[in-house]
């Protein structure tokens, strides 16, 4: 129990920098907060931003998770599955023009990005069936595991029965919906997806009742109800898509929901945060900025990155070093890279304010290190990150994690990545239809 508890602190500090807690004397360019050794709460409470017409959103690792087996990471495991998520997206963007390896039976679906740390639970069928997925921005097609498995991987509920929804339906391939998906097939309307990390899933589109909330049920909602499955999806059921393609729940929800959606990603895996469909139910405090939009990558979101703030004060970089390429914000990747001179830029700066702290040895990407040994209180110069009409004024969890720079550079030609590390506590609101993505400052906690 002892050496458990030991893990869940180990994986927490480095996931809500649990070591630190704010004092509430903030100077105008730094957070000032206190060191100590106590260990963490690894229970599970609720954020302040969570309401009824909201999803609860729980990280899948965290003492709020649902599941029995927390499978619990290490650091080095943390870092080394969010890189292989980072590098299959430096691959897409490097080789955009080339098709993905699928099976020419099946649907010509693009290989997805994988990867999602966070997880709701909703209902599929009738009767309404609990599944606790993965959120995923990156991804457009929601999918879950459905009997009889062919091959299904080991998951917290009971597997999805189709057989016992009344209301489920399996496309026909001679389908006109069939054909709109583009799958050529013998007999089911085929899928077949291979994700970032390697994990797959694969087995037939479907129509079955989709069950958000008792007020929010969506009738004939796109699914692939998977029968061969493989992968790091850790007891989840499967996963929702949250991308901006056609099959993605918002895109499938727009008549209800508007094309909006927002979350908000706690700053510690011991706290709750929400997913919600539609409007922001006060929009007074969120500031927007435009969303770009790439032919290469249409299911990902772009932001224009334009600058970065330390200390309050603007670093020397070139926009063109942001635009060359763009910017995405992901929910699956866990910490931003940025350009390799832009994150040189920050480094420097962030190293500079440092200076009256020792360094510690690196871990993986996390590059800037510190040891805070016998110091009670630690001060963090405030970081900005700066889009077109907005200033994102980032939370100490999303600065400094495990006594580390929580941002890492990349060379090649590949666009910046927004980890869910600098979004966390903030509301981040996708408006499709008005194509801006906004930020509500403290949203949850």
């Amino acid at each position: 129990m002892a050496s458990a508890a030991l893990l869940l602190c180990s994986f927490v500090l480095f996931l809500s920098h649990c070591s630190y807690l704010a004092n509430g004397e903030d100077a105008q360019s730094y957070h000032v907060v206190q060191n100590h050794n106590s260990s963490p709460e690894v229970v599970c409470s609720s954020s302040k931003g969570s309401n009824a017409t909201a999803l609860p959103l729980v990280h899948r690792h965290g003492p709020c998770s649902p599941f029995d087996d927390k499978k619990l990471l290490s650091l080095e495991e943390i870092l080394l599955k969010d890189q292989l998520r980072v590098n299959y997206l430096r691959r897409t963007a490097l080789k955009s023009s080339a098709k993905p390896q699928v099976d020419d039976s099946k649907a010509s679906v693009p290989a997805e990005y994988g990867g999602g740390e966070y997880v709701i639970t909703v209902g599929y069928g009738t009767p309404s069936r609990e599944q606790t997925v993965t959120m995923d921005t990156g991804s457009d097609l929601s999918w879950i595991q459905c009997k009889p498995c062919s091959a299904c991987y080991s998951q917290q509920q009971p597997i999805f029965d189709p057989s016992q929804s009344s209301s489920y339906t399996a496309i026909p391939c001679n389908s006109q919906d069939c054909s709109q998906l583009r799958s050529s097939c013998s007999s089911s309307c085929a899928y077949d997806i291979t994700y970032g990390d390697g994990s797959t899933t694969s087995g037939v589109y479907s129509y079955d009742r989709l069950t958000l909330s008792p007020n929010d049920v969506i009738e004939d909602f796109l699914f692939g109800c998977g029968t061969d499955n493989e992968g790091l999806f850790q007891d989840t059921a499967g996963l929702v898509g949250l991308g901006r393609g056609k099959r993605s729940l918002v895109s499938q929800t727009t008549q209800v929901y508007h094309s909006v959606f927002s979350y908000c990603l706690p700053s510690t895996p011991s706290s709750t945060g929400f997913l919600k469909l539609g409007e922001p139910g006060d929009s007074s405090n969120t500031v927007y900025t435009r969303m770009q939009t790439s032919s290469n990558h249409p299911s990902f979101y772009f932001l224009d990155l334009i600058g970065i703030s330390v200390g309050g004060q603007q670093l020397a970089i070139s926009p063109s070093v942001f635009s060359s390429r763009g910017t995405i914000i992901d929910s699956g990747t866990t910490i931003t890279r940025l350009p390799a001179s832009a994150y040189g830029a920050l480094r420097s700066a962030f190293r500079s304010y440092m200076s009256q702290y020792p360094a510690a040895p690196p871990t993986r990407v996390l590059d800037t290190c510190y040891d805070f040994s016998g110091h009670e209180t630690i001060t963090v110069p405030k970081v900005a990150l700066l889009f077109d009409g907005v200033t994102l004024d980032l939370d100490v969890s999303g600065i400094l994690r495990h006594d580390c720079l929580a941002f890492a550079g990349y060379q090649g030609g590949s666009f910046g990545i927004i980890g869910n590390v600098q979004q966390q506590t903030f509301e981040v609101v996708y408006d499709l239809g008005n194509e801006r993505i906004g930020f509500v400052p403290q949203a949850c906690s």
